[in-house]
């Protein structure tokens, strides 16, 4: 994971290995690991955030202390990514909250969000599948109705899963659906509701309108965003439409067991201030990772120095 980005800093790094870091090839070196970091698909913002956060630190008594410009560098890079990948805010944990939830006789509502292609289908049948792990039982609320071929797929997930999944007919109206299945956990004791929703592209106004609707109407208890990992700065921009228009709680990431640049991750957590609570990382019910932003910050700056 984030091979690409780790050798490209790790190249970096070793070109300035044997110079003195000072203040005055500090510009320098920060607008190289600008241009480095965008072309890893990490936001012009977010880039030029972490770049001036290396800058501070390597000027800083702190660091000075560390006599290898390579150490040096490494320590500062790491502290910047830690401040853009950890969460100001405390990261809710999901199955203490649906715990509590079910201790109430409630039923825990949630809302995926995405557009069509990222796997959202997959993985809210993979946070099913967590769930059931933990013994809580599940609904599922096809309240995607623009597609039929999306109810299906819900539907083959449901069997696998021997989940219930309430459906109504292709073009009906999705917040019914959600509220439906809201009503049937309630009548039926079940524990979670997952409601999967139509994924056309995020400056679809209908679109937006009718996810509105369906989360005036569910009042989900949590919001999810889940975006395409290899998607790069495309899925940036849907995430903060449907942000914007919308609203949601945390991300999960797909498709992290490819070959991603790592620019997705970074830039997601930097500009929506959200954590990013899971990654995808494979086809299976059980390929589905928390998100651990040290462990992230770790993978990447595990730079070598090839002198």
């Amino acid at each position: 994971m984030f091979e690409g980005l780790r050798s490209r800093l790790s190249g970096f790094v070793n070109k300035f290995v044997n110079k003195e870091l000072t203040e005055e090839n500090m510009k320098d070196v920060s607008k190289q690991l600008e241009r480095l970091l965008i072309r890893d698909e990490v936001a012009v913002s977010v880039a030029e955030e972490i770049s001036a956060g290396v800058r501070k630190s390597l000027v800083s008594e702190e660091i000075r202390r560390f006599s290898s410009p390579m150490e040096r560098f490494t320590i500062a890079l790491r502290s910047s990514l830690e401040d853009i990948l950890t969460p100001k805010d405390d990261v809710p944990d999901l199955l203490q909250e649906i715990k509590a939830a079910k201790e109430m006789n409630e039923p825990y509502v949630i809302l995926f969000l995405g557009i069509n292609g990222t796997g959202k289908t997959t993985t809210l049948a993979k946070m099913a599948n967590l769930m059931q792990e933990k013994d809580f039982s599940v609904v599922f609320a096809a309240s995607d109705t623009y597609r039929a071929g999306s109810i299906q797929q819900l539907a083959k997930h449901a069997e696998k899963l021997n989940i219930r999944v309430i459906q109504h007919k292709y073009g009906s109206d999705p917040a019914a659906v959600a509220f439906d299945a809201i009503n049937h956990a309630l009548a039926k004791n079940v524990d979670v509701v997952l409601i999967d929703t139509a994924g056309r592209m995020q400056t679809n106004t209908n679109l937006m309108n009718e996810l509105k609707k369906i989360k005036k109407i569910a009042e989900p208890n949590f919001t999810i965003f889940v975006g395409d990992g290899l998607a790069g700065n495309d899925v940036i921009k849907q995430a903060q439409d449907f942000d914007k228009f919308i609203g949601f709680d945390a991300t999960i990431l797909t498709k992290m067991d490819a070959n991603v640049k790592g620019g997705a991750a970074i830039s997601v957590a930097s500009i929506t201030k959200k954590p990013i609570l899971y990654m995808g990382v494979g086809q299976s019910y059980s390929d589905i990772e928390p998100f651990v932003p040290l462990d992230i910050v770790e993978n990447i700056i595990s730079i070598e120095n090839s002198n």
